[in-house]
């Protein structure tokens, strides 16, 4: 028998290896397509951006080869295609901002530095955590840092406000988003705390009228800290956030204990947040008089998204083109918050439906990552993580194309944006390392270890 037929962390970067080639492939021809069709570029210049490409991924592939060989195959060729298609398409976008503008900036070169940075932060977390359950000990202190980090915009001279949402930090030449990284502290956290608690939270030992409830000792930490983020979030009006951060709350719940009633309370609790924010902030009233009626004032508030239904619409179902799209430089915010329009609309149906499967496969492994993993905080981690991008991508297509209202989130790793694609490759390289522990060697859980079953969920 070869190597690579018995060892099966070989066999597992071995198909990473080929899924990674074609993901180089696909993103190399697509920039090539750009390029010939919007500006003048010699092969020479071709060359080096996919040697480039090539010399990153390869990189990142020996990194996972080295320390963490029984990763899951598949994540990181769909990330590396999702952040390529982005690249390739603010690149787009700065071509059309040119020719409007007549602008010099580069939104391009921007996002492919930050793409090597969070690459660059995907290996590290794998190279310095070797064992995701490292991280439950630590699982206050990252509970408390993640509030800290969605309080700090509110202060005075480094918090920034920008279009009614203060959720920016402005520390010289650099600003961010620190609630980018707070959702994966707490991520971390609620996993952590759910899987110690999970029997008791399960247990209901008290009522409130009709509605029995667990004990309040037992569920009083987690929604505290959960209470204390959605309130920042509110004050400093990302609602977007607060949306992302109560929908995974709720769904991991569930999860974690399997009583639909948390399911059930949960939108209920909603569609009362969701009133008061509509009575209280004028923008969250703006933003739902736009989606149910865009042309209303087309001229105005609703010109984004009429642009977006209209450029969707020119779209097609084979797309117009790379480099063919006539709106893309009118476009406000069409590189963050309306990028999907910009896929829709040169890529057209055929086009945005691969995308958004390579979202769907993304999703799918991180949630058989959560039914294969053997300990309890890591399938409540993985299963945490995977809901948090499923919510991310379900909330920006949604709003784009009018299913629900506009949130201002950007679309993970393709959007314009330096701290959402760190904080996504990071949640990438926390899924790729939960999954990367030997399985076999690990530890039943009590249900399997009480039925004598294997409790194996796939290979």
């Amino acid at each position: 028998m070869s190597t690579s037929a018995a060892d099966p962390g070989t066999r597992r970067r071995n198909t990473e290896l080929t899924l990674l080639a074609l993901a180089a492939a696909i993103v190399s021809l697509a920039y090539a397509t750009l390029v010939f069709a919007v500006e003048a570029r010699s092969f020479a210049e071709l060359g080096v951006s996919a040697a480039a490409l090539v010399a990153i991924v390869l990189g990142t592939h020996l990194v996972l080869r080295r320390f963490a060989p029984l990763a899951d195959p598949v994540l990181l060729p769909c990330a590396v295609v999702l952040n390529g298609l982005g690249v390739v398409m603010v690149r787009r976008i700065d071509f059309a901002n040119r020719l409007v503008e007549e602008s010099s900036s580069s939104l391009a070169t921007s996002q492919a530095l930050w793409s090597v940075m969070g690459v660059a932060a995907l290996c590290a977390l794998i190279v310095a955590l070797r064992d995701h359950r490292t991280l439950d000990q630590y699982r206050y202190l990252l509970g408390m840092g993640a509030v800290l980090l969605l309080a700090l915009p509110a202060l005075p001279l480094i918090g920034r406000e920008i279009n009614g949402a203060r959720i920016w930090l402005e520390l010289g030449v650099i600003s961010f988003q620190p609630g980018e990284l707070a959702k994966i502290g707490l991520a971390i956290f609620f996993a952590a705390y759910l899987a110690e608690k999970r029997q008791l939270l399960a247990t209901a030992t008290s009522r409130l009228g009709p509605v029995r409830l667990p004990p309040l000792r037992s569920f009083g930490p987690v929604a505290l800290v959960w209470a204390a983020s959605l309130l920042v979030l509110v004050f400093q009006r990302d609602l977007g956030l607060s949306l992302l951060l109560f929908g995974m709350f709720v769904v991991l719940l569930y999860v974690a204990t399997e009583r639909v009633m948390y399911v059930i309370g949960g939108f209920g609790l909603f569609a009362l947040g969701a009133f008061a924010a509509y009575q209280v902030f004028g923008h969250v009233r703006q933003r739902v008089d736009i989606w149910l009626d865009p042309f209303a004032d087309y001229q105005d508030q609703g010109y984004q998204l009429a642009q977006s239904l209209f450029a969707m619409g020119d779209g097609g179902v084979f797309g117009v083109g790379l480099g063919q799209g006539a709106a893309l430089g009118k476009f406000p915010y069409v590189s963050t918050d309306f990028i999907f329009s910009a896929f829709a609309q040169e890529l057209g149906l055929v086009g945005v439906t691969a995308l958004l499967l390579c979202y769907f496969l993304v999703a799918a492994r991180g949630f058989a990552i959560a039914m294969r993993c053997r300990d309890e905080f890591g399938t409540l981690l993985a299963a945490c993580l995977a809901i948090v991008f499923s919510l991310q991508t379900f909330v920006i297509v949604g709003g784009v194309t009018t299913l629900i209202p506009l949130s201002g989130m950007t679309l993970p790793l393709a959007s314009y944006g330096g701290s959402a694609l760190i904080s996504n490759y990071l949640l990438i390289g926390l899924l790729l390392r939960v999954s990367a522990v030997d399985e076999p060697s690990r530890p039943r859980r009590p249900a399997e270890a009480v039925a004598g079953t294997g409790g194996e969920a796939g290979p």
